[in-house]
């Protein structure tokens, strides 16, 4: 239902990320719980009735290099219009921050062996890191290696302001993806563009609001006094991450 909508109101891509994906299959937190069939299965879904492209976030690409090369196989025969693999260490490992990430060499065999899987030409393989937990010169560096094994665009993710993108674009020759999570120093589309960005993703606010909805009618239905939750409270609250964090300190801390 919302490809269909943004399609009506004209928007000209949209995107499966894999943090709404886990909502929608299992209802769990971005914690690299969901499996490649899962998402496969709700990307096909889409696919069936979208009218626009579709692009998928595919995380870590599910594991190593031969695991990227399965998940551009299945993704592509869903109909997916392009996909990213991004850089970050996943599932993150107990105690370490979840954004560590991956060496470039890793980051550019996994690059590597997203295209040698893949077979429509027309199928966009996006490299993407986190250019906000890094300094600028890593960023440009992991980039340009990405560029150079291959891949048809670049996704950042975490760039602070034009003065930080400039640094990073004038380093590339291929269109960049931002996930912005509307960030107001990034919303200018005419300079944007000047600079190669060619999608900006800027958020899942609309699977949070319906998130949102849902709660406020069933509440109203069932007469329960309002609870002033905002939608990133209540889906905190249902997907129940601190289990989740208590489960990994049982069964993946390395005691001494």
């Amino acid at each position: 239902m919302a490809a269909r909508i943004a399609a009506d109101l004209g928007f000209e891509v949209g995107i499966l990320g894999g943090s709404v994906a886990s909502l929608q299959v299992l209802a769990a937190p971005d914690f690299a719980l969901i499996t490649l069939s899962e998402f496969v299965e709700q990307a096909t879904r889409i696919g069936r009735v979208s009218r626009l492209p579709v692009i998928a976030d595919a995380d870590h690409g599910y594991g190593n290099a031969l695991n990227v090369m399965r998940t551009v196989v299945e993704l592509e025969r869903a109909g997916i219009a392009a996909l990213t693999i991004e850089d970050t260490l996943l599932p993150a490992q107990f105690g370490r921050k979840s954004t560590d990430l991956i060496s470039v060499d890793e980051g550019v065999g996994k690059i590597r062996a997203a295209l040698e899987a893949r077979v429509d030409p027309d199928l966009a393989i996006i490299a993407r890191t986190h250019a906000g937990v890094l300094d600028v010169s890593e960023v440009i560096r992991r980039t340009q290696a990405y560029q150079a094994a291959g891949a048809d665009a670049i996704c950042l993710v975490g760039v602070e302001d034009f003065a930080h993108l400039e640094q990073i674009a004038a380093a590339l020759n291929i269109p960049l993806m931002l996930v912005t999570y509307g960030n107001p120093k990034l919303r200018d589309n005419a300079r944007l563009a000047s600079l190669g960005v060619r999608i900006v993703v800027n958020g899942h606010a609309a699977y949070f609001a319906a998130i949102k909805a849902t709660y406020d009618c069933l509440r109203e239905q069932r007469g329960v006094d309002a609870c002033d939750l905002s939608a990133t409270e209540l889906t905190h609250t249902y997907t129940q991450p601190e289990d989740y964090i208590v489960w990994a300190r049982e069964f993946m801390e390395v005691k001494e």
